[in-house]
């Protein structure tokens, strides 16, 4: 299965939080079943970057675990949020495929489901 996870949400509210973790489950369920994942963070969803690299985060050990599969995040929407140096300390690449977005419509034509969080 191919599937590509968008994480937009922002970090300002506590059911954020809940959706922060409901991506890293589906993000691990898919690892465990070896499928292709694209994990990207987008728009307000790129300032988790910066909170997730803290040791005291209750999600860090997640994130720590799935970093390693994470695609990258937008490079419109780092610098929007002003994220770029959290974004860059974290060894997250930068996407710019369209109009230095991520290209949603090349993974659809690619067969990935998209999901957005």
């Amino acid at each position: 299965m191919k599937i590509a996870l968008f994480v937009l949400c922002d970090t300002d509210r506590l059911e954020n939080l809940g959706r922060m973790s409901n991506a890293f489950m589906i993000a691990k369920e898919a690892l465990e079943n070896d499928d292709d994942l694209k994990f990207i963070f987008s728009g307000a969803g790129t300032k988790w970057i910066a909170e997730l690299e803290k040791e005291e985060h209750p999600l860090h050990k997640i994130y720590m675990e799935v970093k390693p599969y994470i695609t990258g995040a937008c490079e419109y929407c780092t610098a929007g949020f002003k994220q770029g140096l959290h974004v860059k300390e974290a060894g997250i690449p930068l996407i710019s495929e369209y109009k230095k977005h991520p290209s949603m419509r090349r993974l659809i034509v690619e067969g990935y489901s998209i999901i957005t969080i």
